[in-house]
Order: structure tokens, then C-alpha cells, then sequence
């Protein structure tokens, strides 16, 4: 391996690609790419190097501190921000229709919340009064 291409791994590693990809740009084995990547510290998963991670709304190194939690991004408004725009990766459901087993009212639930009744008082009028 030349001097070029070990400059050449580096940059690319730097930049994100993987063993493989480098590997195909270079036309070395990925095993040769692999193991050079491990003998100079620059191993690990994708864009492994010393950099620090970039925020995903302003694009800002985000500084991590040691013994806490890993910061995803630089600051609150940046994590409001991004979250409130990309509220579709919160997890949570949309409401779903539903009606009420007492009053027939249609009343809006999570799906999975098992929420038969619109409201408290059809629960007890069902459960106590009697009315099936």
C-alpha cells in the first residue's frame, strides 16, 4: 500500500465512508483497508474519528461531558426545533376513532389505550347501573 492510499483511507474515513466502500474507490481488498484502519486508530463504525458530533438542526459540534448522557444536539432550542418539526419520529399514534359501549358517542383515543368509554360517568353508569 502507498503512502497516497494510506492518506487516501484516512480522508475517506474522515469523511464517513466504510471499509468497503473505501475498499472499491482504492481497489485494495477490504481486509487490507480494515486492518490499516485498526492499526491507526481508525477503526470502529462509519465515520469513527476524533471528531465531535454535529447537531441535526444547525449543524454545530455538540460537546459531550463526561459521566452524563450523550447530547444529540447543541443546545434546547435546536432539540425543540428539530423535534417539532419532525414530530412523525416521536413513536407516538394518531388518534383513532372510537365509540363510547354506553352512549354510543364517537370520541377520539390512541389505539392502544383500550379505552371503551368517552368519559368516566358512561364507565359507572355501565358498571354499577346495570345497563349492558
Amino acid at each position: 500500500m502507498t503512502e497516497i492510499q494510506k492518506e487516501k483511507i484516512r480522508t475517506l474515513r474522515d469523511q464517513g465512508y466504510g471499509y468497503g466502500t473505501i475498499a472499491k474507490q482504492l481497489d485494495l481488498s477490504v481486509s487490507c483497508v480494515t486492518m490499516h484502519c485498526l492499526r491507526n486508530g481508525l477503526g470502529g463504525k462509519g465515520s469513527t474519528s476524533s471528531r465531535e458530533p454535529l447537531c441535526p438542526q444547525c449543524g454545530k459540534p455538540v460537546t459531550q461531558r463526561e459521566g452524563v448522557k450523550k447530547r444529540r444536539f447543541c443546545s434546547d432550542g435546536c432539540r425543540l426545533i428539530w423535534w417539532n418539526s419532525h414530530r412523525s419520529m416521536l413513536g407516538h399514534y394518531k388518534l383513532v376513532p372510537f365509540t363510547c359501549r354506553e352512549c354510543g358517542k364517537t370520541f377520539m383515543a390512541y389505539p392502544d389505550s383500550g379505552r371503551q368509554y368517552c368519559s368516566h360517568r358512561c364507565y359507572i353508569n355501565r358498571r354499577f347501573k346495570g345497563n349492558s
